[in-house]
């Protein structure tokens, strides 16, 4: 199974990875990182992630992983 690791500090929460995501599993979080940004959360509940990586690929700052 996939799984997505986004590192909150360094997330700037552009939403390019919301956007990315084809099945919608990614958000903008609710609680700000240290530098007040409202940072990218990756919620699989229903574990549909097919590990495509177009999150990471559109991230500008590096800031998530993707492993399956």
């Amino acid at each position: 199974m996939p799984s997505v690791i986004i590192s909150a500090e360094i997330c700037k929460g552009c939403e390019l990875c919301v956007e990315a995501c084809p099945k919608k599993i990614i958000l903008i979080g609710n609680a700000p990182n240290g530098q007040g940004y409202f940072t990218a959360v990756w919620e699989d509940g229903a574990h549909t992630c097919t590990g495509c990586a177009l999150c990471a690929e559109m991230c500008p700052d590096i800031a998530i992983e993707v492993f399956k």
